[in-house]
């Protein structure tokens, strides 16, 4: 027989399944913490739980192992490397009481540098030594739209820093115009010796052209789904049931001049529709998803767009080669 639930188990389990909202995970994580131990937990200790779970934080630090620490570790004959395994050489040999004694080493190694250094010790974390506030931070992020201004990533994938389009070194300023949002990984590419502006990817994504039929359909009641950055609304001419087009915001003829984050949003939006078609469509067994780009390719209209096209069993008598089709003797083979 199962011991009785105390008063305490109901409250909770009652809160964590019916109250407890999950717009973002620090309230699981905070409970997780103080189920987890004995005694009350300082806001610290909470903190340290969450970043245990912040995938893009893990990231940071697994880079820095690879490239920095781990690397000078290994190459001084203290660890060794295999496999993305670090051991420690000679770690067999040690005793308990040498362990703790080794360890106090390096506790007293890191207290003496913090104590010299304070808050210096982690500078090296948003790549610049003059703190920037928090609402400067902010008013980056925001004009980025939350996305590393190069690869496209959303802050929830990887950690956004600010970075200093003209480096320090080379006689940047700290005004908000010599500023922009980087993920780590491509703030750690770019380095200081580069002073490419990514600014202006960001701006071209307004980009519309008068007269352009896709570029004034963007609001219209056509629309089936949208982002951020592309659109999909229902192809006028259907050459099968759900025949689709998903279509860039910005105004482009080739869509294999896209920027990143606009090859994200278009991927994004022809998934979501097509899941919607399996969802809504039974009978559909297949896709042919395709981009004409240029006159000789077919394209009447000069703003980028893919076509969605459902496909059904019989729908026609040999279906082999599918986009082949487009030269209709080699469509075979």
């Amino acid at each position: 027989m199962e011991p009785a639930r105390s008063s305490s188990y109901d409250r909770l389990a009652a809160y964590i399944n019916q109250r407890m909202r999950m717009s973002h995970i620090y309230q699981p994580l905070m409970l997780m913490e103080l189920l987890g131990r004995s005694s009350p937990a300082p806001a610290e200790d909470i903190a340290r739980r969450i970043l245990g779970e912040d995938s893009s934080q893990i990231d940071y630090y697994t880079e820095r192992v690879k490239r920095m620490v781990g690397r000078v570790l290994t190459s001084n004959g203290i660890t060794s490397h295999a496999g993305g395994v670090y051991s420690l050489i000679g770690a067999d040999d040690l005793s308990e009481i040498e362990r703790d004694a080794l360890l106090q080493l390096c506790r007293e190694k890191l207290d003496a540098f913090r104590l010299k250094r304070g808050d210096e010790v982690f500078a090296h974390r948003s790549r610049h030594r003059t703190a920037i506030s928090g609402s400067i931070r902010y008013r980056v992020f925001t004009r980025a739209k939350g996305r590393c201004e190069c690869c496209g990533a959303h802050e929830h994938q990887a950690a956004l820093e600010v970075d200093h389009i003209i480096p320090k070194n080379h006689g940047g300023s700290d005004d908000i115009s010599n500023f922009q949002a980087l993920c780590f990984r491509c703030n750690a590419g770019k380095r200081d010796s580069d002073s490419t502006d990514f600014r202006g990817v960001l701006q071209s994504y307004d980009h519309r052209q008068e007269g352009c039929l896709f570029c004034e359909l963007q609001n219209s009641d056509r629309g089936l789904l949208r982002n951020e950055l592309a659109f999909c609304i229902a192809d006028a001419y259907p050459v099968t049931k759900g025949h689709s087009l998903v279509i860039p915001c910005r105004h482009v003829a080739d869509g294999m001049e896209l920027h990143q984050p606009e090859w994200n949003a278009v991927t994004a939006l022809l998934k979501q529709r097509r899941q919607d078609l399996e969802m809504a469509d039974a009978s559909i067994s297949g896709f042919n998803i395709g981009l004409n780009s240029g006159d000789s390719a077919g394209q009447t209209v000069m703003h980028a767009h893919w076509h969605l096209i459902p496909r059904r069993k019989g729908d026609v008598a040999d279906p082999r080669g599918g986009v082949r089709g487009v030269i209709a003797h080699r469509m075979r083979y």
